[in-house]
């Protein structure tokens, strides 16, 4: 029987990007009630402030860490404060992202790279530095991207956001495949909600028809999502395992 528990991760460090609001304050917040230590990474210094105060004196802590996600130097900057400050990272939550309306024929390059830059570039360079602490320390720690339905299934006029989704879904699984081959107990999750009622989706996608239906969730059940995964076991290998 699979025996779920977040005890493991008390006290340990924590690193969410687009922590400011949406999923990722939602995420922040259950870690912090959980005793975690969390770093929140966003451009919004007002908006982590504000969340700060909000989970001050809870079990854990939050620490605001303004940075854009979409910037390697803003990343690097972080993970060098995270560490020198909190520790050793345990968890990266893969949260930051961007969406956008147009087609492809004749789409806008500048929204093209702010899309890749961020969806894509930024998540690859904040995994690389997790995993660079996480074996530095030797931490059997835990990757989670929040990727999309949309890395699965492509839904007219979203632009290239449909392809850095599906991006994500194919560097989950060589991932999985790089760390396998290593023999790491790092672990990698992908989840991919649909509608989730936060600010990336237009307002005019929030009928009261999707809510009525069940077809736009709140970004609670995304977080209670990311808890259920930390909360499985740690991976152990047998001496016969390839």
């Amino acid at each position: 029987m699979m025996v779920l528990s977040m005890e493991r991760w008390v006290g340990k460090v924590a690193v969410i990007t687009g922590a400011s609001s949406g999923i990722g304050a939602t995420i922040a917040e259950q870690l912090v009630e959980k005793g975690l230590k969390v770093a929140g990474l966003a451009r919004r210094k007002d908006r982590l402030d504000e969340l700060a105060n909000k989970l001050a004196g809870k079990k854990g802590k939050f620490y605001p860490v303004v940075t854009d996600v979409s910037k390697e130097e803003d990343i690097l900057r972080a993970f060098a404060w995270t560490k020198e400050n909190l520790g050793p990272v345990h968890i990266l939550i893969n949260n930051a992202g961007i969406a956008g309306r147009g087609n492809v024929h004749d789409g806008d390059t500048k929204l093209w790279t702010s899309i890749f830059d961020l969806n894509v570039l930024g998540l690859c360079i904040a995994t690389r530095e997790a995993i660079k602490d996480m074996k530095a320390n030797s931490v059997d720690g835990h990757i989670i991207h929040i990727n999309s339905i949309a890395g699965h299934r492509v839904v007219l006029g979203g632009s290239v956001y449909p392809a850095s989704k599906f991006a994500v879904t194919a560097l989950a699984e060589t991932l999985r495949l790089e760390l396998n081959s290593l023999k790491s107990k790092i672990k990698i999750t992908s989840i991919s909600p649909g509608l989730i009622d936060t600010e990336i989706i237009p307002q005019q996608f929030k009928t009261e028809n999707l809510y009525k239906e069940g077809k736009i969730i709140g970004p609670e059940e995304i977080a209670d999502g990311v808890i259920y995964a930390l909360s499985t076991p740690l991976m152990y290998r047998s001496k016969n395992s390839p």
